[in-house]
């Protein structure tokens, strides 16, 4: 297991209410939907019940050796919901325990893959306008873009939708495959508001 992975599964239990301001809601964004949207298609759902109902072992997990952080220059895109973010490297300290994640950007998480390396690339904003407030309207199918520093546009269709997942789930950050975004915003601003996560995989 990475030794980046203890230090995931806590940034990922504080998420949920360090993106969340009152007072910031846009007067026409809806509140996230009570139910879970899961496509249906030959795709394997990342979720944890979906590996725990299925006879094939868990994913082999990656070996023992830290991921890179992601360099300056990657951007994310969402056109139908008008989201078109700079997308930089987290900081767990800075984001969780200090509270201070910058506004006005998207943030990869440290210890997931850089996205178009083959496994899981979590990436995190706000919920506030002009960031990823509007995912709360997302739909599956919607197209998702990462546009990165050599030029490349990396084209992702969303998959699966789960508006309430709880903050102790932490097994959406596992970097292992297959390629997919796993993007995330809060739904309330307290520690136990549920976290709002999205699957784009290629394509």
């Amino acid at each position: 297991m990475s030794r980046f992975l203890p230090a995931v599964a806590t940034v990922a239990l504080l998420l949920g209410a360090v993106f969340f301001a009152e007072g910031m809601l846009s007067a026409t964004a809806s509140a996230p939907p009570a139910t879970a949207v899961v496509a249906a298609s030959p795709t394997p759902n990342v979720s944890a019940s979906s590996v725990a109902s299925t006879a094939s072992p868990p994913p082999t997990p990656l070996p023992p050796t830290p991921l890179s952080p992601l360099p300056d220059g990657y951007r994310i895109q969402i056109p139908r919901l008008a989201i078109d973010l700079a997308l930089r490297e987290g900081d767990i300290e800075r984001d969780t325990i200090d509270q201070q994640t910058p506004e006005h950007y998207a943030f990869h998480l440290p210890g997931t893959a850089i996205p178009g390396a083959g496994a899981n690339s979590y990436i995190y904003a706000h919920a506030r306008v002009g960031m990823f407030l509007s995912l709360w309207n997302v739909r599956l199918g919607d197209v998702v873009w990462i546009s990165t520093p050599d030029g490349r546009a990396l084209r992702y269709v969303v998959s699966e939708i789960h508006p309430r997942v709880p903050p102790a789930d932490v097994t959406w950050t596992e970097p292992s495959p297959p390629e997919r975004l796993t993007l995330q915003t809060s739904t309330g601003p307290n520690p136990g508001d549920p976290r709002f996560v999205v699957i784009a995989l290629p394509g």
